[in-house]
């Protein structure tokens, strides 16, 4: 399982990114995630998906702020951030998986390789 992504950044408090990650093994792999890791933290799920059933879910810390979504006719998850703020700022990877535990980093198997995300 191959995951790539892409469209992290930097931007002012308030504005807006989306990250995108493509899943080559997008229907083998249906629990998808997005984490976080800031410096000196340890890697947080901000939001996960189930490809085939379209649940979402969403950490507190993000929910109202951040969307993830799918387009299945291209394998890829979206994670929409609007409202950014300074304390977003981290890398964000993009994980995939075959058990429901959305939040947990030893749950999923195939990641990305990190994008980004800088807020000032």
């Amino acid at each position: 399982v191959q995951l790539v992504e892409s469209g992290g950044g930097s931007v002012q408090a308030g504005g807006s990114l989306r990250l995108s990650c493509a899943n080559s093994q997008y229907t083998r792999a249906p629990y998808m995630s997005w984490f976080r890791q800031a410096p000196g933290k340890e890697r947080e799920g901000v939001a996960g998906i189930y490809t085939r059933g379209r649940t979402t879910y969403y950490a507190d810390s993000v929910k109202g702020r951040f969307t993830i979504s799918q387009d299945n006719a291209k394998n890829t998850v979206y994670l929409q951030m609007n409202s950014l703020k300074p304390e977003d700022t981290a890398m964000y990877y993009c994980a995939a998986g075959h058990v429901n535990r959305w939040y947990d980093p030893s749950a999923f198997p195939y990641w990305g390789q990190g994008t980004q995300v800088t807020v000032s």
